[in-house]
């Protein structure tokens, strides 16, 4: 391109010294004046742009590294990961590198930095953080609204394609979450019930249904918490599980999406008298 706008450069100043300086010819050599300064320009900028990198920074690799062991559960969520000097030797990193690959998972939601007690890995994955995010920043109903939605349909599929297998797995949930309501331990109650509702949907059969619901069953948890129940909220809590259990392994389609309905307004109307009882105080 370059060569074309100097050869017609050098056709005009020709054509300006054959013909004299008239009025024409001087605009003509003006106007490629202009262009050839806006050539050399672009020429100038272009040569600004470094050119990127052919490979992956250590730093970059090592962020992959670390999301899929995350990803593959190496660390569960929840879990503080092992201390900076521990992971540098196991992973033959240097501080500076390790810190930037944890300082850009700390920004994709997947770890938390706390101050004086180390890092904690926050979710498994960037949708998982950004459904917590948005599940906290939601209004309560519309998080059960979400959670029926998605619990009722598993529960009918779960009728229609469950194991044996899985079906004995439910029912030993719920002895645990017998026990542990037995023993008025809460947070146990609340960990039994997480880790039964999503039983129910992994006996759904539905691998999309699966990893969606494993994504938002921390959301939902999170934003949710666990709940106290009186004996007599407690004993109408667990026999809706037992009632879903049984249209579960009844095969009763119809049954098993009224109980999980049941179950998520139980806890709807609950958690408002519990609101309501806070606010008194």
């Amino acid at each position: 391109m370059r060569e074309v706008e100097w050869s017609h450069e050098h056709r005009l100043r020709r054509f300006a010294e054959q013909v004299g300086p008239t009025p024409e010819a001087s605009a003509r050599i003006e106007i490629c004046d202009v262009q050839m300064s806006d050539v050399c320009m672009y020429a100038l900028s272009m040569k600004q742009i470094s050119t990127p990198r052919r490979s992956a920074s250590l730093a970059s690799q090592l962020v992959d590294s670390l999301r899929s062991h995350i990803e593959a559960g190496g660390w569960p969520v929840g879990t503080r990961i092992p201390p900076e000097q521990a992971l540098m030797e196991e992973l033959g990193v240097g501080r500076s590198t390790l810190r930037e690959a944890l300082g850009a998972l700390v920004h994709l939601g997947l770890l938390e930095a706390r101050v004086g007690d180390g890092t904690y890995v926050r979710a498994s994955s960037e949708l998982q953080s950004i459904m917590v995010r948005r599940a906290g920043s939601a209004q309560r109903d519309n998080v059960l609204e979400l959670r029926t939605v998605l619990e009722e349909y598993a529960s009918g599929a779960a009728a229609l394609r469950r194991t044996e297998e899985q079906l004995s797995q439910l029912r030993e949930l719920l002895a645990d979450a017998d026990a542990a309501c037995a023993g008025a331990d809460v947070a146990a109650a609340g960990n039994v019930d997480a880790l039964f509702h999503r039983a129910v949907v992994r006996a759904s059969g539905n691998d999309l249904l699966i990893e969606v619901y494993d994504h938002l069953g921390t959301a939902l948890t999170a934003h949710l918490g666990g709940l106290s129940w009186d004996t007599a909220g407690a004993e109408r809590h667990a026999a809706l599980h037992r009632r879903l259990v049984d249209a579960i392994e009844a095969r009763d389609e119809s049954g098993a999406r009224d109980a999980a309905a049941a179950i998520v307004g139980l806890t709807r109307d609950h958690e408002a008298e519990v609101s309501r009882t806070a606010e008194a105080k």
